[in-house]
């Protein structure tokens, strides 16, 4: 009976380890890497249209 015991809370502590890892790692994609991402976009952006207008001012 002590083995089946063991057995369920092992199985439990790895699934509760693996959740707990898998809510972080998507937490830090969530409040990290897209805002990044987002803030790496909108530059690049603004440089394109900064490009633009410089361009079309210089026409003759």
């Amino acid at each position: 009976m002590a083995k089946s015991k063991f057995g369920r809370g092992f199985l439990f502590g790895v699934l509760a380890t693996a959740g707990a890892v898998a809510g972080s790692v998507y937490a830090f994609k969530k409040q990290v890497v897209e805002p990044s991402d987002a803030e790496v976009s909108r530059i690049e952006d603004n440089r394109k249209r900064a490009n633009r207008k410089a361009h079309q001012a210089h026409q003759g």
